[in-house]
């Protein structure tokens, strides 16, 4: 059976833990909706690497023009990690907007308070929460990818993410992935209720009572 299609108007921030599922359920969300949800380009200043395309994996820029960039206001968020610049310019979230596509966002928990402020982009706001902490730090050293420094570095970032989720008015939904189809079906829930009220609401202001399907 398929899915209900889901209609927002609204940026869709999602943020949590290293190793939680953000990015499954965000791959879901595109593979479900074709067409309907869509990624930004973020602005770094690193080098690009083997493979990687200006304009499709990041705008690379120097870091004097990112701190132009910042002086301007153009970013929603931006965070400097180990010597680099990485960010969100609001000009790439609108243009997509624009196209009439629904943005969704991977961001940490210090971009999303960073948005919060930017009055210019109405966002609605997910965290993913692992059920317990062990068991997201299974899931971190079954990829087996990262060095033990690496990981420590990571769950002591998930304990402070983890700590500041349920901050009053920080996030609009907070969800445990403890299975990754069951939270699917409730994130998209979520994202049909976005809809439906936003939909209301501009029936509302134009003075209409009711919404049909004629």
């Amino acid at each position: 059976m398929p899915s209900r299609p889901v209609i927002n108007f609204r940026p869709i921030i999602i943020s949590g833990p290293s190793g939680v599922g953000k990015g499954t359920l965000i791959q879901m969300l595109h593979d479900r909706h074709p067409g309907i949800f869509t990624k930004t380009v973020s602005h770094t200043t690193r080098q690009p690497r083997a493979g990687e395309i200006e304009g499709v994996n990041y705008f690379f820029v120097s870091k004097a023009k990112f701190r132009s960039l910042i002086s301007k206001n153009a970013f929603v968020e931006y965070t400097y990690f180990s010597g680099n610049y990485y960010g969100t310019s609001k000009q790439t979230i609108k243009d997509q907007m624009a196209k009439g596509l629904l943005v969704v966002l991977e961001i940490d928990i210090e971009g999303v308070k960073q948005m919060r402020k930017a009055t210019d982009i109405d966002a609605s706001y997910v965290f993913i929460k692992p059920p317990n902490f062990e068991e997201l730090e299974t899931r971190l050293r079954n990829r087996s990818t990262e060095t033990e420094e690496s990981i420590e570095k990571r769950l002591q970032q998930a304990k402070d993410e983890l700590e500041q989720a349920d901050t009053p008015g920080l996030y609009d939904m907070v969800l445990v992935n403890e299975n990754i189809a069951v939270s699917y079906d409730k994130l998209e829930n979520f994202l049909w209720r976005l809809s439906a009220d936003m939909l209301l609401k501009r029936a509302s202001n134009h003075g209409t009572s009711r919404i049909t399907g004629d």
